[in-house]
């Protein structure tokens, strides 16, 4: 029999397949290309560092899952928990030690940033596929591994926290730019969440050898960023300072070499202090509510649908919250970042008092919300009040305390008994005493839409 017409008809049917694949990939990187290039992004160079950003959030994603699905799933709620409080204390006890370290670090490196960042992703990759053995074999060797990649991750995101505002167009605010990097990596976030679950069918150490592949094309892709990332032209180290600063103290003291330090203003501290509560409060949330509704479903639905319900709440809520901050303005910024942890302790506290399925889905969206759109004012606040010379290192030290914040929330979370009411309870008494320091002290401030002048410490 001849099958030459068949085997003829099937080579047309799969080349016809692959040139409509062809053109769906050619057509969808067009358009978001195009999306990344809005506002004068492409000529600036922002574009590729939201495009790298996106790359670096599907690879931590695929990280996290492999990770998740080793200590948290794989086991009972109860080794779960010991599991998770052994993982935090192996990785975010040196983290602590390593973190104030990082910024002044990364400080000394302001014309090799694209290598900082390649080393970045090249450090995660080397990590990655080395951790897909540890998680095949049950190796305590994961522990450090896994905090490796937190430090190289975190040294990653400093980097690009302070990259920014060298990238942004002119016509495009610092808050708006930020904005736009954080949600392309919560989309790919998102996107990778649902590769990785499809790689950890194969094996649990499948998403973590995808995510070696991501990083090694991260690390090509970071010395692809314009030749501007490596300047410090002008740039300063900064400390954070919580002292009145007014127009009454000129700064009338000689001048001091290269290499003083400038002071950053009450204004962002008290950013700096409700931005942390909020990130705290989000991380309490992931832990806690995530140990909580596999014992204790709410409504009636099984853990697994409970969880995925609770993770696209607070998913949703950070984009809504990206979303939001691409409207947000320069001024009202201490305003913003008060509302937010209002809205949050508002939810906290009627998530305590009708403890239910609809209450704990409102209170994750509203924290991913308050705390995405609070960290947006956050970043407009220091480019309103910070001067471009200390602008960078401000950034670095505000990462830092963002991260640790999440930790100490997410310890509180594990170390509670599961009872919804308490933990909501606690959670709404922290944020209300957060929230009435920042009233106090954004009565005292006052809220202000000019940038104040900064005295040299």
């Amino acid at each position: 029999m001849d099958t030459s017409p068949r085997r003829n008809l099937l080579l047309r049917g799969a080349s016809a397949a692959g040139l409509g694949t062809g053109r769906v990939v050619h057509g969808t990187g067009r358009r978001i290309r195009r999306a990344t290039s809005a506002d004068g992004a492409g000529e600036s160079g922002l574009a590729k560092l939201i495009e790298l950003h996106a790359l670096n959030s599907f690879g931590d994603m695929l990280i996290t899952v492999a990770l998740a699905s080793t200590i948290f799933f794989s086991v009972p709620t109860g080794e779960a928990r010991g599991r998770v409080a052994l993982y935090l204390l192996i990785t975010m006890a040196p983290f602590a030690l390593l973190a104030p370290v990082i910024g002044p670090l990364l400080d000394r490196l302001p014309h090799g940033r694209r290598a900082a960042m390649a080393m970045a992703m090249l450090v995660r990759a080397f990590l990655a596929w080395t951790m897909a053995g540890s998680v095949e074999h049950g190796g305590l060797a994961l522990y450090p591994e896994a905090l490796g990649c937190l430090v190289a991750s975190k040294a990653y995101g400093v980097v690009r926290s302070v990259v920014v505002p060298r990238l942004k167009p002119e016509r495009v605010t610092l808050v708006k730019a930020n904005s736009r990097v954080t949600l392309a990596g919560l989309l790919a976030t998102g996107l990778a969440a649902g590769v990785g679950g499809g790689l950890h069918l194969i094996g649990p150490g499948w998403p973590l050898r995808g995510a070696f592949l991501v990083f090694v094309v991260g690390t090509l892709m970071a010395f692809h960023l314009p030749h501007q990332v490596d300047s410090a032209k002008g740039e300063e180290r900064a400390v954070l300072h919580a002292g009145p600063v007014g127009a009454d103290q000129p700064d009338t003291a000689a001048p001091r070499p290269t290499g003083r330090l400038r002071t950053v203003g009450p204004a962002v501290v008290l950013g700096l202090r409700a931005v942390a509560a909020l990130r705290g409060l989000s991380g309490f949330l992931t832990l806690f509510l995530a140990f909580l509704l596999r014992v204790s479903p709410v409504g009636g639905l099984s853990p697994t649908v409970s969880l995925g319900l609770l993770a696209v709440a607070a998913g949703g809520g950070n984009a809504l919250g990206s979303v939001f901050g691409s409207w947000l303005r320069s001024r009202g910024s201490e305003a913003t970042i008060t509302a937010m942890l209002l809205l949050a302790t508002g939810a906290s506290v009627a998530a305590a008092l009708w403890y239910g399925l609809a209450t704990v889905m409102v209170v994750a969206a509203v924290a991913g919300i308050a705390a995405s759109l609070a960290k947006l004012a956050l970043d407009s606040l220091i480019q309103r009040d910070v001067p471009e010379a200390v602008r960078t290192s401000t950034f670095a030290r505000s990462e830092t305390l963002m991260q640790l914040s999440w930790v100490a929330g997410g310890t509180l979370g594990i170390l509670l008994p599961l009872n919804g009411t308490l933990g909501l309870s606690v959670a709404a008494g922290v944020l209300g005493a957060a929230l009435l320091w920042t009233v106090l002290s954004l009565v005292r401030l006052g809220v202000r839409g000019g940038a104040p002048h900064p005295r040299v410490a």
